[in-house]
């Protein structure tokens, strides 16, 4: 059975990378819970591990993270990485690998990215579009701003 077709923007990850990220995600989660961090800053805002991305020879993981409230983000993300010895510490510890990865920190805009699009979707202009309404009110499609009608 031939596999899917992908667009080659989205990369598309193995069952293996999926479940080591997983594994990943719940041991940094695990650690964060606990508090057994021992930068200032990480101890005292809370964060949220969203996602672990591991690449296909497992040897880098990219850390998506969002603090609580969205605050000092930049703050926390030099701090995550001051902590990334610590942290490969406590995955060894924790989840059984050959090698652990090394940790790249990221914020994780997914969230943001989400409520911008909401925010465009609820002006009244998109909103009239997405219903099939022209700006005449007139149910006729309407053509683009930038199409050209030939002459006859």
């Amino acid at each position: 059975m031939p596999r899917p077709t992908v667009s080659p923007s989205a990369p598309t990850l193995s069952q293996r990378q999926l479940r080591v990220g997983e594994a990943l995600r719940h041991a940094l989660a695990n650690v964060f819970e606990r508090g057994e961090v021992m930068h200032p800053l990480l101890q005292s805002i809370p964060v949220t591990i969203t996602e672990v991305r591991a690449s296909p020879d497992l040897k880098l993981a990219d850390v998506y993270f969002l603090p609580l409230g969205g605050q000092r983000g930049q703050e926390l993300l030099k701090a995550m990485a001051d902590e990334a010895p610590l942290l490969r510490r406590e995955i060894a510890r924790r989840v059984e690998l050959r090698h652990v990865p090394k940790l790249r920190f990221r914020l994780d805009t997914t969230f943001d990215t989400a409520s911008e699009i909401d925010a465009l979707l609820k002006k009244p202009e998109i909103a009239r579009d997405l219903r099939g309404e022209s700006a005449s009110g007139s149910d006729a499609p309407s053509l683009p701003p930038h199409s050209v009608i030939p002459d006859k």
